[in-house]
């Protein structure tokens, strides 16, 4: 028999608690989940000092407590109902939002699902007013002005989403986790942590004299710590009226997973794809593998132009031209990382061709971090940059780059590629690998300092004003021959190669679609795809230097991406990486091998060439080139000074 029909059940409304504790389902994740809420309403109303108290990681007891503007008496029970906010009063508004708490259901939602009581004081007023959210229960109260909110028995009236709570540790570091995410976007306002009567964190408000970078290098090293900024290169960019600015880690800072990759927008810390992805593809050339970089970065876009009524927790956006956004973020951080030029800490000596200063003023002492490169702002002397017998980089075609180089590789090479020409006192006989003169030479000013000695045909050994430098001088001379190549691919137009039999493969809808309303973008990047039958595209041309991949490949991936952004007036990501991809490769055969005996002026050749050339620091394959050791590190490892 089969089952009987169920009786039709009619349509009703829900209750308004009801319909608070479904939203508060979206809401309210977690205890971080409300300390996020309840900071975002403070410094929306002015606070500069905030305090955050927690029994039981939040569990049991939240209160957050400020200086600011206050709530009055008469609101405060507004303050409590769904879709209440003084933020927004329109869709103008809405469509322009420029504070951090905007929707209105935040406290709703808390005090649907906690013991919630509100406790504010306005400027002028006689005292403050306390309100029990269960009980709507207004009385006068003691405080000062400002506002504390007080949440209790979080998920109290409804066990089941308690049960889904992890332990109270757990908890309390996720709480920490939103503490530090508000700290960081603002360094003007002081925070502070309680857990059981106990202070964990406290971040003191920078004085409103300091400059912005110089605050925000001060609050990231209170929170993430000095190690964080040593580790680090500034960041500061502006395009298309996307401003950027934060830090990039080295590449020798990147860690296993990606917990220390901060981004806001306005100043609200955002979880967004366009964002992450820009900074990561920024890496590409100096950083491979699975290794997460470490980044904080800061965008400031107007306010029109990005959505961030996505998500009721807020932490997603949407940009208007999210293309526009991925290229000023991936440009901010690939500018800082090119800047990256070969020094250590120290000042250069009297005199001198360049002088090193740190890019933030907070930076960690020189040795602080044994046998690692900081990377400064270095101010070089015309002369300095690159000697003035440098001879020109000769123009060679892009699709005759490979054979150039393997032809390169293949005979033998008895100096560095291209060195400077070098006066007669400079080049006096020596021994290769051995000792130089002790004679002062430009070279011994330069960061990387004055080349000595040659270990095992594989070590450059050079000594700077700082200590000695230690050089991996195949990966040097990789990264040279790599930038070298890349700018001569891009002052050079893509050619085209006719492919003498086409290679067709079965294409979506959406494929074929976007080769044919794209086809002037895929000419401007050397391909051409044409239809070969309903559902079937031919790929009859690929850029020359990628004639020896696969066209199927390429055709999808380059499709693919113009579907995904649309035309590509500066180049497809997709070509761009499979160049490089080639550019590195021939690079690393055209480099010099180790166990290759170098005299002392190729080896000042290889260090000025590191010296002018971008991303220094690291090989194609993200391995360090050289390293530092300070005479201090160098005392310690013969206890000299004890």
């Amino acid at each position: 028999m089969p089952d009987s029909p169920q009786p039709a059940r009619p349509i009703r409304e829900l209750p308004d608690e009801l319909i608070s504790q479904i939203a508060a389902g979206e809401v309210i994740e977690r205890p971080a989940s409300v300390v996020r809420e309840l900071l975002d309403n403070a410094l929306d109303a002015g606070a500069t000092q905030i305090a955050v108290r927690l029994l039981a990681g939040g569990v049991r007891l939240i209160a957050v407590e400020d200086d600011g503007s206050g709530i009055e008496a008469a609101q405060l029970p507004t303050a409590l109902k769904r879709h209440a906010t003084s933020k927004i009063a329109s869709l103008d508004d809405l469509e322009s939002v420029g504070t951090m708490g905007f929707r209105g259901e935040a406290l709703a939602a808390i005090a649907s699902v906690a013991e919630t009581t509100l406790l504010s004081r306005t400027e002028g007023a006689g005292s403050a007013w306390q309100l029990q959210a269960r009980t709507g229960e207004l009385q006068q109260a003691a405080r000062a002005r400002g506002t504390t909110v007080q949440v209790k028995e979080l998920f109290f009236s409804v066990p089941a989403r308690r049960k889904f709570l992890k332990a109270d540790a757990t908890e309390l570091a996720h709480c920490v986790e939103a503490l530090r995410r508000h700290a960081l976007a603002r360094p003007d306002v002081g925070f502070a942590l309680w857990h059981e009567g106990k202070l964990l964190e406290q971040w003191r408000a920078q004085p409103a004299s300091l400059p912005p970078q110089q605050a925000l290098a001060r609050r990231m090293a209170d929170v993430l710590g000095e190690d964080f900024l040593a580790r680090s290169l500034s960041v500061a960019h502006e395009e298309g009226g996307v401003r950027v600015t934060g830090r990039a880690g080295l590449p020798d800072a990147a860690r296993s997973r990606a917990d220390q990759q901060y981004a806001w927008v306005n100043g609200r810390y955002v979880r967004d794809k366009v964002i992450s992805h820009a900074a990561r593809s920024a890496y590409e050339d100096v950083l491979h593998g699975h290794r997460q970089p470490v980044w904080l970065l800061h965008v400031q876009v107007d306010a029109a132009r990005v959505d961030v009524n996505v998500h009721p927790t807020k932490i997603e956006v949407r940009f208007r031209d999210s293309r526009q956004v991925h290229q000023a973020v991936r440009h901010a951080v690939e500018n800082a990382l090119a800047a990256s030029r070969a020094a250590q800490a120290g000042d250069a000596a009297a005199g001198g061709t360049a002088s090193v200063e740190r890019d933030t003023p907070d930076a960690a002492p020189a040795s602080a971090h044994a046998g690692e490169q900081r990377p400064l702002t270095l101010h070089t002397a015309p002369h300095a940059a690159r000697p003035a017998a440098w001879p020109p980089e000769p123009r060679v075609p892009p699709q005759r780059m490979a054979e150039a180089w393997v032809a390169m590789s293949a005979g033998p090479r008895h100096e560095i590629n291209e060195p400077p020409a070098f006066p007669p006192a400079a080049a006096a006989p020596q021994q290769p690998g051995g000792a130089g003169p002790e004679a002062d030479s430009p070279e011994a000013d330069g960061p990387l300092g004055r080349a000595v000695a040659q270990i095992h045909g594989v070590y450059v050994l050079a000594e700077n004003a700082a200590g000695m430098v230690i050089v991996d001088m195949h990966a040097a001379h990789e990264r040279i021959v790599y930038e070298r190549m890349k700018a001569q691919l891009a002052a050079s137009r893509v050619q085209s190669q006719p492919l003498l039999i086409p290679a067709t493969f079965a294409a979506t809808l959406q494929e074929a679609a976007a080769a044919e309303e794209h086809a002037a973008t895929l000419a401007l990047l050397g391909m051409e795809i044409t239809p070969f039958s309903p559902k079937t595209l031919a790929v009859r041309a690929v850029p020359a230097p990628l004639a020896a991949g696969n066209p199927v490949a390429l055709a999808r991936a380059v499709l693919a991406e113009l579907i995904q952004h649309g035309p590509l007036p500066e180049g497809s990501a997709v070509l761009q990486r499979a160049h490089h991809e080639i550019l590195a490769t021939m690079a690393c055969h055209g480099a010099i091998r180790a166990r290759r005996r170098l005299t002392l002026p190729e080896m000042n050749a290889l260090l000025r060439q590191m010296e002018a050339t971008d991303r220094a620091d690291q090989c194609n394959h993200g391995r360090p080139t050289w390293r530092q050791l300070s005479m201090k590190e160098l005392d310690a490892l013969f206890l000299r000074g004890r």
